[in-house]
């Protein structure tokens, strides 16, 4: 994956977690050409990263988002990463 799209990535992202509820759908229209195999990708490695600082609710967000857009592009249902626990402690 390419720096300029890994960047592309990490700033959709942002912008799905900091819009405000609800409009997650219009952000992740907006940028249509971003949403494929490594979006989702990238969505699983931030959530991890979120579950290993404590943010629960937010990782949850995101595999639950990884998942969605996952099945509608035809991967894998399986987003889990290695390692994450949706156990709370």
């Amino acid at each position: 994956m390419n720096p300029e799209r890994q960047e592309a990535y990490l700033n959709l992202i942002e912008r799905v977690l900091t819009c405000p509820n609800g409009q997650e759908p219009e952000v992740l229209s907006s940028c249509s050409d971003l949403i494929d195999a490594g979006f989702v990708q990238m969505l699983i490695q931030i959530s991890a990263s979120m579950a290993r600082e404590g943010d629960e609710d937010t990782a949850n967000f995101l595999v639950q988002l990884a998942r969605l857009l996952g099945k509608s592009l035809g991967l894998s249902p399986d987003l889990k990463p290695a390692g994450y626990s949706s156990a709370k402690g």
